[in-house]
């Protein structure tokens, strides 16, 4: 069994952070999202992995390398553009051959992983089984239809959804995959749709299980979600502290200060991350927040956030929170009063408060 991982596509809703880094790589608890995907195929036994990159391929590649780290062997699969999901697996035929593989989208993170869902295709041997979550907005994915445990119908981002079970973004195929995205045509908005393609499997009378998960998972393509998931995933760490801590400083809950990390008369309340080589000076910082490495922090105050590497944040007398705060970003006091902030800033970005 193979795994194909996609990371396409621009980030549009993410922007302006994504462009100037893929969407893959946004750090969730200082590990970049793609990074939980390859752990969770390497645990579910598949080593053999292609990557579909696009516009991003450099950083894609520069992060990833051949694999190595995770046990497992990455070819790269160039998508010149993001015509859709059954467009990847089309572009990817010389690498999957007529194999069975698991499909990943790579800004997907799924905390209990796909290791079950991997062992039940290999036990039942449908020629497609496609991961679904009941969400509260249906409308936002590609949405299922059963009857009577099979699926019978499913339609991409439906105006009026007629169930509330979402695909998660990981599936399972056979080599009749190939066939189906070669039959199918594009759809009004131009792509071809991972979706048309299982509903032509199933058109065909070939069999597409559902695999129901009760667990966490999350799409990280919003602000919203990403924070979501960044806080989940805080929860999940093991308190471990590498830096420095004056006597001066507090450390409260489940925190982790990684190597070269420094607390100068701060509190940290847990869940929280401290990257490598992060000062953190005459500052609070509260839970489920995400500072990843060479971030200076000085008389500020930054809660349910995450800050990306090599970014300063200065003497903010209000309260940071909800935020996103991409590379090399420099945030700083004004001299006229401060009011509430909210903020998703690009990279290298340079911000004064008022």
């Amino acid at each position: 069994m193979k795994a194909l991982v996609l990371c396409g596509g621009s980030g549009t809703r993410l922007r302006p952070i994504t462009h100037t880094m893929a969407k893959q790589l946004v750090p969730i608890a200082n590990k970049p999202v793609l990074f939980y995907g390859l752990e969770a195929i390497k645990a579910a036994g598949v080593t053999d992995v292609g990557i579909v990159v696009g516009d991003t391929a450099k950083e894609i590649v520069q992060a990833v390398g051949d694999g190595s780290r995770w046990g497992i062997d990455v070819t790269y699969i160039h998508q010149d553009e993001p015509l859709g999901l059954a467009h990847a697996v089309l572009v990817s035929e010389e690498f999957l051959g007529t194999d069975d593989f698991v499909m990943y989208l790579g800004d997907n993170l799924i905390r209990e992983g796909i290791t079950s869902l991997v062992e039940q295709f290999r036990q039942n041997r449908p020629n497609s089984q496609i991961l679904l979550a009941r969400v509260k907005e249906p409308e936002r994915f590609g949405v299922a239809e059963l009857e009577k445990g099979r699926v019978v119908r499913l339609v991409e981002k439906p105006d009026k959804p007629a169930s509330d079970l979402a695909l998660v973004g990981v599936y399972m195929f056979d080599g009749n995959i190939m066939e189906a995205v070669k039959a199918i045509a594009p759809s009004g908005r131009g792509e071809l749709e991972i979706t048309d393609a299982i509903q032509w499997l199933i058109d065909q009378g070939l069999a597409v299980d559902p695999h129901i998960i009760d667990g966490w998972w999350k799409d990280t393509g919003r602000l919203d979600d990403m924070l979501e998931a960044n806080r989940i995933m805080l929860e999940t760490l093991e308190p471990s502290e590498q830096g420095f801590v004056d006597k001066e400083s507090s450390v409260l809950g489940m925190v982790v200060l990684e190597k070269g990390s420094e607390l100068i008369n701060s509190t940290v309340r847990g869940p929280a991350i401290i990257g490598e080589g992060t000062r953190i000076v005459n500052s609070f910082i509260g839970p489920y927040t995400s500072i990843y490495y060479g971030v200076t922090v000085t008389g500020s105050e930054i809660e349910h956030s995450i800050v990306l590497e090599n970014s300063t944040i200065r003497d903010i007398s209000g309260r940071i929170e909800d935020s996103l705060i991409g590379q090399n970003v420099v945030v700083e006091r004004s001299p006229l009063k401060p009011a509430a902030y909210r903020l998703m800033l690009g990279d290298n970005s340079r911000v004064g408060i008022l």
